[in-house]
């Protein structure tokens, strides 16, 4: 399974299309339209919200899973854009137990966000606006509507009406039948793609078939883990991914965790590393640091690896992909935070305060290591013909900084957008934590 191990971000789509290539399935886990995996194409650049990136490839199944909140509307126009552009290569499939995001629920979220922030500017947590929370709360709350309810009128309805009865308070809600009608209406025509997907992949992973679970959002945006309350609404980590498959923990066979070669973060919420000068323009314009979804400039900074660390125990990181490491190219030296001062003088290390106010207090201690040249058509070349073995020596010592830190080999490195901008490293003489373990052994 693929997580994301920063704020999101981290280029995980083009690491998930590169690995669905070898994948029967790969299955969305978690998340809904706020999510957006970029993938550069021969044929042009895809943004994937709801679809998971398996639906790329021919001979492979991507699948809407049963831990998502899906818009059925948009879900359907993001099918139809794919067949009309002619990349829908692979099956759609979607999880009749995933949950249905209404335009009721965009509604409530907005509302919500504007709460926030009448009472507290600081406190706006800068959602997508896409209903994701609310979606996931009448889940919670146990009558939400599923995939699975559209073609029962009776089941919708009710339903529906507990939602209406429930939001009162909020203003322009869509007619309620009007809304019935529409989502019958959808629900019939997303028919076909319909699955009870559990058994499927049970099925597969008998066959000896492989199944790539495809995360959205990121660990530290986890409801219960991640940077409360500026988190996402869903378990985008290792063990959320699983409850949102349907798959059992002794299916796993490795976790790896997608990180960037720096950091960024979008809306609101601590970040320690931030660069809100020069450095963070630098690194918004050259990795063209714009959200896929919502169009919003990411907030910027360097590689946090106490975060990393933490991510890497949260979710047992087996292995790392390192994107983006291009965007560094030509800069004399690069910083990486390897520790935290506190206001109280102590130091953190591996750890994620509690409190996201602690967090927003800590002092990033860095260590600064040599640049690397710029990625320059000759060196890309070069990597493209001879592999991790081009990779320029400073850059290797970074990436070496990184498995040292967070005892976590590097298995991926991508140093571009396109397909075959991803290099995989030779794997370490051993797989054991702590430093000393290299991702140029072997």
């Amino acid at each position: 399974m693929e997580v994301g191990a920063q704020f999101g971000d981290e280029g995980k789509g083009k690491i998930f299309d590169f690995l669905s290539a070898d994948a029967k399935y790969v299955v969305r886990t978690g998340g809904g339209p706020n999510a957006g995996h970029t993938i550069h194409l021969p044929q042009g650049v895809v943004v994937l919200h709801q679809l998971s990136c398996g639906v790329l490839r021919r001979g492979v199944v991507g699948v809407s899973g049963p831990g998502m909140v899906v818009q059925p509307f948009s879900i359907e126009e993001e099918i139809r854009e794919l067949e009309r552009r002619g990349l829908l290569q692979g099956e759609v499939a979607i999880s009749d137990r995933a949950h249905v995001l209404l335009p009721v629920h965009e509604i409530e979220d907005a509302w919500q966000d504007d709460l926030r922030a009448r009472r507290n500017p600081e406190g706006a947590l800068g959602t997508t606006r896409r209903g994701i929370g609310p979606a996931y709360s009448d889940r919670a709350a146990r009558w939400g509507i599923r995939i699975a309810d559209l073609d029962r009128p009776a089941v919708l309805r009710e339903n529906l009406e507990l939602m209406y009865a429930a939001k009162s308070h909020l203003a322009n809600l869509p007619p309620i039948d009007e809304l019935a009608s529409r989502l019958a209406e959808v629900g019939g025509r997303l028919a076909p793609y319909v699955r009870s997907i559990e058994p499927i992949l049970w099925d597969a992973l008998a066959r000896g078939e492989r199944v790539l679970l495809e995360g959205a959002q990121s660990a530290l945006l986890d409801l219960d883990f991640g940077t409360y309350p500026f988190v996402t609404s869903s378990h985008p980590t290792s063990a959320g991914a699983l409850v949102g498959s349907g798959l059992p923990p002794t299916e796993v066979d490795s976790v790896l965790g997608i990180a960037k070669a720096y950091a960024t973060r979008v809306g609101g919420g601590p970040f320690p590393t931030e660069e809100t000068g020069e450095a963070g323009e630098f690194l918004r314009r050259v990795g063209g640091e714009r959200g896929a979804t919502t169009g919003r400039a990411r907030r910027c900074g360097w590689l946090d690896l106490v975060l990393l660390r933490y991510a890497a125990r949260l979710n047992g990181l087996t292995a790392l992909a390192i994107t983006k490491v291009d965007v560094l190219g030509g800069l004399e030296e690069v910083p990486v935070c390897t520790q935290y001062e506190m206001p109280d003088a102590s130091t953190v290390r591996d750890v994620l305060p509690t409190h996201a106010d602690d967090l927003a207090r800590a002092r990033p201690v860095y260590e600064r290591l040599p640049g690397w040249p710029e990625f320059h058509a000759r060196l890309r070349e070069r990597l493209r013909r001879e592999g991790a073995s081009a990779l320029p020596a400073t850059l290797r010592r970074f990436l070496d900084r990184i498995v040292e830190e967070t005892g976590v080999p590097v298995e991926l490195v991508g140093y571009g957008p396109a397909r075959d901008e991803t290099l995989r490293l030779p794997p370490p003489v051993t797989r054991r934590t702590g430093a000393g373990l290299s991702a140029w052994s072997g």
